[in-house]
């Protein structure tokens, strides 16, 4: 489940907007202190998975969760949300590290709350005109956890002209397309024909930014990319305008305090192909570890509470951001580890070949 490109993370209108003018490539506010990101990322990420282990309970899906009056924002959306980032967390972890075993047992959980598939082709059933039972389901299809009987039902739907013409924004579009590759099927129309269409497609005048334009940018990034996992996918004139224009946009996040859409910019940066933009990760993780409640948990917006109690925020704000951050913690520190691991490689081999008689 994604964000649409007109709401903020909870469904609700975003209509705050980031107030810093927007000047290319210049760092956010802050000093940008080489090696900033890795100092505060291992434990931004672990205690981000702890909360969101700790609250896993209110990611339960209600028992009348297939009555019509039920609210899917309040429901399904978050427990597919939790479904998808901590897929990627634990596909960007190490096997055997404590948040790689924390984000598989929190998707197990999730599968779990979907009667490992059934309640979703009971979705399908009741809704075969919707794109959201598909798209939670092929979070977990992406996993590897699969489930016959909605595939069954799923192919036939998903050759109808009305699938394939279903009226939504462009990078709600991406998204459908992204999930039909993870289930493996033929996608409905082209990716790149769709990307042109998109705010970040268009490479937009990056004055117009904005909380709306934000979201649907960020979540570009992540259908086209698979959540990170395929870099290589970002066209060259997009990852060029993404790597001069993440910076300002960072900045004006920070000044209005838009914690979820900056962790969101933070991961769209850390799923461009090439090198990391360093100096972004430097200068704005250590903002976002400063806003990080001692229980893990990341307010949405607005001012950090200082209370010491055991949830400062109701779940609702602050649920999404903190698994944003975890989700964007995750890929920085798979990024930034990847190019330590290739700089200390090329200066050993450097230092071979100086030495060489």
């Amino acid at each position: 489940m994604t964000t649409t490109a007109t709401q903020g993370p909870q469904g609700r209108p975003e209509n705050r907007a980031p107030r810093r003018e927007a000047h290319p490539g210049q760092a956010p506010r802050g000093h940008a202190s080489p090696g900033a990101a890795l100092a505060v990322l291992p434990h931004l990420l672990r205690t981000a998975l702890a909360w969101t282990d700790a609250h896993r309970a209110e990611f339960a899906l209600p028992d009348d969760v297939l009555d019509p009056r039920t609210q899917v924002n309040a429901t399904l959306k978050p427990l597919g949300e939790l479904a998808q980032l901590c897929s990627t967390v634990r596909a960007a972890t190490a096997p055997g590290t404590p948040e790689h075993e924390v984000a598989g047992d929190l998707v197990t959980y999730a599968w779990e709350q979907v009667g490992a598939g059934d309640l979703l082709l009971e979705l399908l059933r009741t809704e075969p005109f919707a794109a959201y039972p598909y798209e939670i389901y092929a979070a977990f299809a992406g996993y590897g956890l699969r489930h016959e009987g909605f595939e069954a039902l799923a192919r036939p739907l998903t050759a109808t002209r009305a699938w394939a013409h279903t009226e939504q924004h462009a990078n709600r579009q991406l998204g459908l397309i992204n999930s039909e590759r993870r289930v493996g099927v033929l996608t409905h129309t082209d990716a790149g024909a769709v990307l042109s269409r998109t705010w970040l497609g268009g490479l937009s005048e990056p004055w117009m930014f904005e909380g709306p334009s934000g979201y649907a940018l960020t979540h570009t990034v992540f259908h086209l990319t698979d959540w990170g996992r395929m870099p290589d996918r970002v066209p060259e004139k997009t990852d060029a305008y993404l790597r001069t224009w993440l910076p300002a946009w960072a900045d004006g996040c920070l000044e209005s305090g838009q914690w979820d859409l900056t962790g969101e910019l933070l991961a769209v940066g850390a799923s461009l192909p090439g090198p990391p933009p360093l100096e972004l990760l430097d200068a704005v993780w250590p903002v976002l570890a400063d806003v990080q409640h001692t229980t893990g948990c990341v307010p949405e917006t607005g001012v950090p509470v200082q209370d010491t109690a055991p949830d400062p925020y109701p779940f609702i704000d602050c649920y999404h951001s903190t698994l944003v951050t975890a989700f964007a913690a995750a890929l920085s520190l798979r990024s930034l580890r990847s190019l330590r691991s290739l700089t200390d490689g090329a200066g050993s081999r450097s230092g071979r070949e100086r030495h060489t008689p």
